[in-house]
C-alpha cells in the first residue's frame, strides 16, 4: 500500500517557507518570484500554492524537481543553472525589471554569496526571503571549535545568525525581519541521529541607490 503523504507540499521545505510568509505577514499572491536551489521544489510549490503568477525554479541539479511542478506552466525550469552566476530574465517593455521575490535555500553556500545573487533578480521594491543555515557560516577555525557531529548548538546557531544578518547592509540588503525555521535541517539531521542543525528565515529588502539600476531607469 503506498505510503500517503502528510506535508501538503512536495517536500518538507515547503513547510519553512509558509511559515516564514504567515511570521512576515507577505502575500506573494501575484508576484513573480525565483527559487535559488529549488531541489525537489519545497519553496517553489508553497509559493504556487499561494498564488504566485510564475516562479523561476533554479537548481544545479538536473531531474530533480517534481514532476508536478516541472509540468506545471506557472513554473520556469532553470536545470543544471548555478544561482549565483545565473542571469536575470530580460524586462518585458514597459515593465519594471527584475522579480518581485527570491527565496533562497541554497546548500553550503555562505549568506555573503547568496545575497548578492539575488540582489540582480529584484525589482527595487522586491523582497529575499532567505534560509540563514549558521553551520555553513562558520570559518574553519569556528568549524573545528563549534560544530560536534557536525551539528551547531542553539545558542551558538542564534548568535552567528545574528552576525550575518549585521553584515547584511554590506551586502547591499537590510534585513527586515528573522524567524526560526519550524523544522531543523534535512541533510544535517540524516549525518547526526536525526537532530538537525537550527536554521533561520531573515525577510529582506535590498538598500536603495546600491547596485545596479535599472534598465528603464539608465
Amino acid at each position: 500500500m503506498a505510503r500517503q503523504r502528510t506535508c501538503q507540499f512536495v517536500s518538507r521545505a515547503g513547510l519553512k517557507l509558509d511559515h516564514a510568509l504567515r511570521e512576515f505577514r507577505l502575500d506573494v499572491t501575484g508576484l513573480v518570484c525565483a527559487d535559488f536551489g529549488c531541489n525537489i521544489g519545497g519553496f517553489t510549490d508553497c509559493l504556487l500554492q499561494r498564488g504566485a503568477v510564475n516562479v523561476y525554479a533554479i537548481d544545479t541539479g538536473y531531474g530533480t524537481l517534481a514532476y508536478t511542478l516541472r509540468t506545471d506552466p506557472r513554473a520556469i525550469v532553470l536545470e543544471r543553472t548555478n544561482a549565483l552566476h545565473a542571469e536575470p530574465p530580460l524586462a518585458v517593455p514597459g515593465t519594471p525589471y527584475g522579480v518581485d521575490l527570491v527565496v533562497i535555500d541554497l546548500a553550503w553556500t555562505p549568506q555573503r554569496f547568496a545575497i548578492p545573487a539575488a540582489l540582480k533578480w529584484l525589482k527595487s521594491d522586491g523582497r529575499i526571503i532567505t534560509l540563514v543555515k549558521p553551520h555553513y557560516e562558520l570559518d574553519e577555525q569556528e568549524k573545528k571549535t563549534m560544530l560536534v557531529d557536525g551539528r551547531l548548538d542553539a545558542q551558538h546557531a542564534e548568535r552567528v545568525a545574528q552576525r550575518v544578518m549585521a553584515a547584511m547592509p554590506s551586502w547591499g540588503a537590510q534585513p527586515i525581519a528573522h524567524t526560526l525555521s519550524p523544522i531543523t535541517g534535512g541533510k544535517s539531521s540524516k549525518s547526526v541521529g536525526g537532530r538537525g542543525n537550527v536554521e533561520y528565515l531573515v525577510l529582506a529588502q535590498p538598500i536603495r541607490n546600491r547596485g545596479r539600476a535599472d534598465p528603464a531607469e539608465a
